[in-house]
């Protein structure tokens, strides 16, 4: 489960993006300023950090470059949307920037991308499948497969959510930006069946992506 720190002074905010990114399967801690946030910060105590740029104690910018010190990935979340706020979080290492007021899918996505992009969990195994992020490989039995754009996305979905349920209409959200057309239910029927057969060793009796009738699907941890 990804390890997240905000760091965000305003309390109404921070309870709102607290419970909706851990409804979300992440674990989150929250502070209010840059002393408190330092002293929480450090090799491997985090996977990604999300910053105000404007705190009661001091800087989102400082907290960002001490995060920096130990490769802790960054996103700036903020009121100050304009361009020279936002050229300075990328000049200072950020590895994205979202303006509030902003949708909590949005940020969700935007963390997903961030951490595969950074290498967090990189390299994942499970059963005898095993993913690469980072070289967008996956094999099986140490032979690779060869996925389509949307089965793969499908795949670092569920790989996201370990333990959790999926709903459909979940899934299809989430490859939504990813199909570049219109993509239905029956679509996603048609993905899951392929991805079922090229990954499971009885696509007919799943054990990676287990059915869960009424609702959607779950890959176990």
């Amino acid at each position: 489960m990804p390890r997240i720190l905000l760091v965000e002074d305003d309390p109404a905010i921070a309870r709102s993006m607290v419970e909706f990114l851990h409804s979300e399967g992440f674990a989150i801690q929250s502070v209010t300023g840059q002393r408190e946030a330092e002293q929480l910060l450090g090799p491997g105590a985090f996977d990604l950090l999300l910053v105000d740029v404007s705190l009661s104690d001091g800087s989102g910018y400082g907290v960002c470059a001490c995060a920096k010190q130990y490769g802790l990935p960054v996103i700036f979340v903020t009121a100050s949307g304009d361009e020279s706020s936002v050229v300075a979080g990328l000049d200072m290492g950020a590895d994205d920037y979202i303006a509030k007021p902003f949708r909590p899918r949005e940020l969700v996505s935007r963390v997903r991308s961030v951490l595969r992009r950074c290498g967090s969990q990189s390299v994942v195994s499970i059963g005898n499948v095993r993913v690469d992020a980072d070289k967008a490989v996956v094999t099986k039995n140490g032979r690779e497969l060869s996925l389509s754009a949307l089965e793969y996305r499908i795949l670092l979905v569920f790989l996201s959510n370990r333990g959790r349920v999926l709903t459909r209409a979940r899934l299809l959200e989430e490859i939504w930006d990813v199909a570049g057309d219109y993509v239905n239910d029956n679509t996603l029927t048609v993905y899951m069946k392929r991805l079922r057969e090229k990954l499971e060793d009885d696509p007919q009796n799943p054990v990676l992506f287990k059915t869960v009738r009424g609702v959607g699907y779950r890959m176990d941890e």
